[in-house]
């Protein structure tokens, strides 16, 4: 009988507070949970993972031909008129060849949205894995005398560790002269015109479209998908888009950019204007 008191005791209490209410979602938890149907595809499922490789061989499939048409226009074309730079494949890298989904994972879990300090603390891990498809793609290019370029938004004070990142899993030229990182801005024109500068661009793969031109920042008209169309020829040819339904520009063009709070403001806004 003396053992069940304490036992007693516990339920009690344990009752007492189950009982109380339920503390109300902040503006961040309830922003934050909106993510989490696209996190957890993202992390975990079989769609995320074939989509990835097959985005990845199609890369590689259109890199093969780019080469073999290169090859052929340099057979008939006078040696004077050739284009002598080195040949060179952009990436970027978030989403794009590193996989930072269990970054999200976490932020779902604990009801917090992005800030540059957790973020920071998962960039110094260096431990994230490579996206399916990602290192073979890469070292075929490679294999094939074109460099690579990692163009990326990551503070430059993120170097080491990235750099420690993309070498442990063996990404080919994980060195210093092919990591671009953000000085000042989150605009990539000026860092690919330099790569540009020296080196015959064949194709650039991100996850954004503002990966290939940062005209796809403005999505007033239409989200965007108007430029797309006017583009097409050319996004066909010289880019390769992977999925990242967590976060983004698209995402950006219904938020917007402040606090939660604001932003959570102008998603129920976006919903109530369009009757949705």
């Amino acid at each position: 009988m003396k053992a069940t008191i304490p036992l007693l005791a516990s339920l009690a209490l344990i009752a007492c507070r189950s009982a109380q209410p339920a503390a109300a979602p902040t503006e961040v938890s309830s922003l934050s949970q909106q993510g989490a149907d696209a996190v957890l595809w993202q992390h975990t499922s079989a769609e995320a993972y074939w989509l990835y490789q097959q985005t990845y061989d199609l890369a590689t499939w259109r890199l093969e031909s780019m080469l073999a048409n290169l090859d052929e226009e340099k057979q008939m074309t006078d040696s004077t008129e050739w284009d002598r730079r080195p040949l060179a494949v952009i990436v970027d890298i978030d989403e794009t060849v590193l996989d930072n989904s269990p970054y999200q994972v976490s932020a779902i879990r604990d009801g917090r949205t992005f800030d540059q300090s957790t973020w920071r603390e998962w960039t110094d891990k260096a431990s994230a894995k490579a996206c399916p498809g990602a290192l073979e793609f890469l070292r075929f290019a490679r294999s094939s005398e074109c460099e690579v370029f990692y163009i990326t938004n990551r503070d430059v004070r993120e170097k080491a560790s990235t750099l420690k990142n993309l070498s442990d899993l063996g990404f080919p030229d994980a060195d210093e002269k092919h990591l671009l990182l953000m000085e000042g801005t989150s605009d990539k024109t000026e860092r690919r015109a330099r790569v540009r500068a020296t080196h015959n661009v064949v194709m650039l793969v991100g996850d954004q479209l503002r990966d290939f031109d940062e005209r796809f920042k403005d999505r007033n008209a239409d989200y965007g998908r108007g430029l797309v169309d006017h583009m097409m020829d050319t996004l066909s040819q010289c880019f390769i888009l992977l999925p990242n339904p967590m976060y983004g520009t698209w995402r950006d063009a219904v938020q917007g950019k402040g606090t939660d709070a604001e932003k959570l403001a102008r998603m129920k806004a976006w919903f109530a204007i369009n009757g949705y």
